[in-house]
C-alpha cells in the first residue's frame, strides 16, 4: 500500500470518527459541555505550546488552559440557568492573576506574555464558550442550532474543496492561503445555502407548527451565509497564524488532520458571528 493511499485511509477513518463524536456530543447538554470543555483545554494547551517556542515568550500553559476550560463550564452553567452570574468570578480572578504574576516572574518581555495569554482566551476560550449561548438561544437547550454551525462548516469545506478542485482559477487570498480560490468559496457557499434550506424544511416543529428555532427558511440561509463568511475568515486567520510561526500544522493530535486549531479554526470566528446574527434576529 502506497503512503498516499495509507494517508487517505487514516484521514477518512479519523474524519468519520471526529464527525461522529461531534454529532453525539450535541445530542445532550451534559455531553456538549464535557466535549467543548475538553476541546477548549486541548486547543489552548496546543496554542500556548506553540507560542512558548517563540524566543522571549513564556506563557503559563496550565493556568491559561484551566481558565479556558472553566470559562466554558461557567458559560454553560449561566446559559442553562443552573448557576448565577457569580460563577464567572473565579475566571476573572484567574485573568487578574495572569497580569499580576508578571510582576514577580521577571520575564524578558512581559508585554508579549500578557498579549499571548489574553489571546488564548479571546481567540480560543471565548468563542468556544459561546456555543452555549447558541444552544440556549430559544430559552432552552436546542441541539440543532449549535450542531448546524458545524454542519455548515463541514459542508462549506466539502463544497469549497470539490468546486475549487474542478473550477478553481482565481486565488482567494494567495498571501496567506494560496490553495483557496474564489470558485471554491462560491461552491462551498452554494452548498451551505442548500443545506440550510433543507434544515429549515426538516427542523422539528412546536405544537403551533413552527420550527423550534423560530427561524424561517430565509433566516436559516442567512445563518448559513454568516457561517460561510466568518468560517472562511477563521480559516485564513489560523493560516496567517501558522505562516507567522513558520509551521505547516498546529499539531498532530488528529491523524491526517493536524492539530486542534487546524480542525476548529473556522469555528473560532463562525461561532461568535453566529451569536451576533441570532441575537440580532431576536431584536428585529
Amino acid at each position: 500500500m502506497s503512503p498516499k493511499v495509507k494517508n487517505l485511509i487514516v484521514r477518512t477513518i479519523s474524519g468519520v470518527l471526529f464527525v461522529a463524536i461531534m454529532i453525539a456530543g450535541f445530542l445532550r447538554f451534559d455531553a456538549m459541555v464535557f466535549l467543548f470543555t475538553l476541546i477548549t483545554g486541548m486547543a489552548v494547551w496546543e496554542f500556548t505550546g506553540l507560542i512558548n517556542e517563540r524566543e522571549g515568550v513564556t506563557v503559563n500553559r496550565f493556568i491559561c488552559s484551566a481558565a479556558g476550560m472553566f470559562l466554558n463550564l461557567a458559560m454553560a452553567g449561566y446559559c442553562s440557568g443552573l448557576t448565577p452570574a457569580l460563577i464567572f468570578i473565579p475566571y476573572l480572578i484567574t485573568i487578574i492573576y495572569l497580569f499580576i504574576s508578571e510582576l514577580y516572574l521577571k520575564q524578558e518581555d512581559p508585554i508579549h506574555d500578557w498579549a499571548y495569554a489574553m489571546m488564548s482566551q479571546l481567540y480560543i476560550a471565548l468563542p468556544f464558550s459561546c456555543i452555549n449561548i447558541i444552544a440556549f438561544t430559544t430559552g432552552e437547550f436546542y441541539w440543532l442550532l449549535p450542531l448546524c454551525i458545524f454542519i455548515f462548516l463541514w459542508c462549506n469545506d466539502t463544497g469549497a474543496y470539490c468546486s475549487g478542485s474542478l473550477f478553481g482559477k482565481h486565488k482567494l487570498f494567495p498571501r496567506v492561503s494560496p490553495g483557496k480560490s474564489w470558485e471554491g468559496s462560491i461552491g462551498g457557499g452554494i452548498l451551505v445555502l442548500a443545506v440550510a434550506a433543507l434544515v429549515s424544511y426538516l427542523e422539528p416543529t412546536t405544537a403551533e407548527g413552527v420550527g423550534r428555532s423560530g427561524m424561517n427558511i430565509i433566516e436559516w440561509m442567512g445563518l448559513g451565509l454568516v457561517v460561510v463568511f466568518f468560517g472562511t475568515w477563521g480559516d485564513l486567520v489560523e493560516s496567517l497564524f501558522k505562516r507567522t510561526l513558520g509551521i505547516k500544522d498546529s499539531g498532530n493530535i488528529l491523524p491526517g488532520h493536524g492539530g486542534m486549531l487546524d480542525r476548529f479554526d473556522s469555528s473560532l470566528m463562525a461561532i461568535p458571528a453566529a451569536v451576533v446574527y441570532l441575537y440580532t434576529l431576536s431584536f428585529i
